[in-house]
């Protein structure tokens, strides 16, 4: 058995220590913490002024202070106008007391960040106007191109509010409300986006793109598949929109739509998917499809296959050609994956151009 040396026993001394030390900057940290009784809440000492006066407001303004909504901490920089770097540092007291107890911070939201960074916001606002006009442009009948037409349609109305991509992909069916003339919208995280009429001319365009993709979903909820669904794009039939029930509300708001037209059952579409399709709009070069004839039912003939008689030979034959393709293409995967590998790092690339715009 070896003998420690000078090293070892130095080291066994100065665990002790080391650990009295941390426990020590722990207590410390918590009696500079500040209790505010009236929330049961400890404040750290250096937001204890900013959390006053905060909660202060709430109290005066019938307010909840913990959690607070996005729009609450939005009037509340607003009624107490300051420095950017005041605002900021009162955001991040509220944010903190929010997250050390386990809430949302209210102030990582699309509506406070517009309030603090006019630039952004005015950015924001150019952007979304024009979203907006595109969305109005796309077609609402025919087969497939009011399909696509109607969803692109709210996406890009949903893109222009400045909501994050990924947010958008997790919204389901019963996040969108109308609220009279507003189209109210709530993402996973609670924040709270509001759709109101134009002041000058009263229209809310965003109210019937909404109702339009709506119906869409409440048709396929009554009719499932595509085949009824493309007559109605080109000779629409009044729905009776019955309220959603507990599986309908849940499904995704928007999914992804084949080249047949196909909607998958409960299949989000993705965040990169959403990306692609606003950068098309807004460089105008989003693909243009055109409405295809569509049969009337009744001219629908019915196909009788015809007999097929196969050789004695046939099966083994397309055993062994499976066989030999499974060898040729078992390196395919791999190609594959990297072919996705440098499309995503490519995205990715492609919005950090937009976000710099």
């Amino acid at each position: 058995m070896t003998t420690p040396g000078r090293h070892d026993e130095y080291r066994i001394h100065r665990i002790p220590s080391l650990r009295q030390s941390t426990s020590t900057g722990r207590e410390s940290i918590h009696r500079n913490d500040v209790h505010d009784a009236d929330l049961g809440l400890r404040i750290p000492a250096r937001y204890r002024h900013d959390w006053a006066l905060f909660t202060d407001w709430c109290s005066a303004a019938d307010h909840n202070p913990i959690p607070a909504a996005p729009e609450t901490l939005t009037l509340f920089l607003h009624e107490h106008p300051a420095a950017v770097a005041t605002q900021r540092r009162r955001l991040s007291a509220i944010n903190t007391v929010h997250t050390d107890h386990g809430y949302p911070p209210p102030g990582r939201t699309e509506t406070v960040r517009r309030h603090l960074d006019t630039t952004r916001a005015s950015r924001l606002d150019r952007l979304g106007r024009l979203l907006l006009q595109q969305a109005a442009e796309l077609p609402t009948q025919g087969w497939p191109s009011g399909l696509f037409g109607r969803r692109d349609a709210l996406l890009l109305v949903l893109a222009a509010t400045g909501m994050r991509f990924a947010d958008i992909t997790r919204l389901r069916r019963h996040d969108l409300r109308l609220d009279d003339d507003t189209l109210v919208v709530t993402t996973r995280t609670g924040e709270r986006f509001r759709l109101p009429p134009d002041p000058e001319t009263g229209d809310n365009p965003a109210v019937g793109i909404y109702q339009r993709w709506a119906e869409i979903q409440t048709f396929l909820d009554q009719y499932p598949g595509t085949h009824l669904l493309r007559h109605h794009l080109t000779d629409p039939i009044d729905i009776v929109a019955d309220p959603l029930d507990a599986e309908q509300a849940r499904q995704p708001l928007l999914c992804p739509i084949d080249r047949w037209g196909h909607l998958p059952y409960a299949q989000p579409m993705t965040p990169q998917s959403v990306s692609m399709l606003v950068r098309t709009h807004l460089s105008g070069r989003a693909p243009v499809r055109r409405a295809l004839p569509v049969p009337q039912l009744d001219d629908v003939d019915t196909w009788v296959e015809p007999e097929i008689e196969l050789d004695s030979g046939y099966y083994e034959r397309g055993t062994a050609a499976r066989s030999r393709d499974h060898e040729a293409l078992e390196d395919l995967t791999d190609v594959f994956d990297d072919i996705e590998a440098r499309a995503n790092a490519l995205l990715e690339n492609l919005m950090g151009v937009f976000e710099g715009l």
